[in-house]
C-alpha cells in the first residue's frame, strides 16, 4: 500500500475515523456534545475524529474545530463542510486539522463542469499541506461523468490522497463486492470505507480497505440522530483490534 503520507497522518495500521455530526439545540450544546463524543472516541482508540455539518451548520463546525484545537492538541482531526470544498480546506488550515473530506472528488459532474472543479481543487491545495479524502460513487451523489468506474477512480486519485467508498446511504452497508472492486482498480492507493461499518462487518471489510469512517454505528441503536453509545464504540474498536493488531 502507498502508506507514507497515509500512515504519517493517521498513525495507525487500520485507522478508524469517528464522526462528529454536531447534534445539539444551541451552539454551546453542540460543542459540549462534540467534546463528550470526542473524549469517548479518542478514549476507545479511534485514530481521528471528523467534524461534519450533518446536523449543525458552518458556525458549529468552526466552534467545534476551535474546541479541538484548544483542548485536544496533538490529536488528529479533520473536517467536511458538505457544501464546500474550499470552506473545508480553509477551516482545516485555520484550526490545525490534518485532513479534510469531500463527498465526491470525481464523477459527480458533467464533463464540461469538471475543469472548473479541478482547478478549484488545485488552487486550494496550493494554500497548505492537507490530506484530502475524496469520495467516488459516494452515497447520495449523482454519477454524471459518463465514464467507467475505473476512469473516474483514476481521475479521482490524482485529485486527492485517499478514496472513500460507500453504499447507498448513511448507515447502509457498503458491501464487499463494491469494496473489492474499488481495491482491484485502485491497487495500493489508500481506500477508506465511508459508511455502514459495524462490529460484525469491520473485520472482513478492513482486511481489504485501509481504514474506515464510522458515524451511525457509534450511536444508540445505530441511529445517527441519537446520543453516542460508549459501549458500542468500545465493541467496534475491540473488533478492529482483533483484525489489525492496533
Amino acid at each position: 500500500m502507498k502508506t507514507s503520507k497515509f500512515e504519517e497522518i493517521f498513525k495507525s495500521r487500520k485507522p478508524v475515523i469517528g464522526m462528529l455530526h454536531l447534534r445539539g439545540k444551541s451552539p454551546s450544546e453542540v460543542v459540549d456534545i462534540a467534546r463528550s463524543e470526542t473524549e469517548i472516541m479518542y478514549g476507545a482508540g479511534v485514530a481521528a475524529v471528523l467534524v461534519e455539518d450533518y446536523f449543525g451548520d458552518k458556525t458549529d463546525v468552526e466552534n467545534t474545530l476551535k474546541m479541538l484545537q484548544q483542548e485536544f492538541a496533538g490529536c488528529v482531526y479533520g473536517v467536511n463542510v458538505l457544501s464546500s470544498f474550499t470552506k473545508s480546506y480553509d477551516l482545516a488550515l485555520a484550526y490545525g486539522a490534518k485532513f479534510m473530506q469531500t463527498d465526491s472528488i470525481c464523477g459527480h459532474l458533467w464533463p464540461k463542469e469538471e475543469p472548473e472543479f479541478e482547478q478549484m481543487v488545485a488552487e486550494n491545495r496550493k494554500k497548505g499541506d492537507l490530506f484530502v479524502l475524496g469520495g467516488v460513487r459516494f452515497k447520495y451523489q449523482p454519477v454524471l461523468s459518463g465514464r467507467s468506474l475505473a476512469e473516474d477512480l483514476d481521475r479521482g486519485r490524482r485529485l486527492c490522497d485517499a478514496i472513500v467508498v460507500t453504499g447507498d446511504g448513511t448507515g447502509i452497508d457498503t458491501g464487499m463486492q463494491k469494496i473489492s472492486e474499488f481495491r482491484r482498480l485502485l491497487g495500493d492507493f489508500p481506500l477508506i470505507v465511508g459508511a455502514g461499518l459495524t462490529a460484525e462487518t469491520c473485520a472482513e471489510q478492513l482486511r481489504i480497505a485501509d481504514g474506515g469512517i464510522v458515524g451511525s454505528y457509534f450511536k444508540e441503536d445505530g441511529t445517527a440522530r441519537k446520543p453516542m453509545d460508549r459501549e458500542r464504540v468500545k465493541r467496534f474498536m475491540n473488533a478492529v483490534r482483533a483484525v489489525s493488531g492496533i
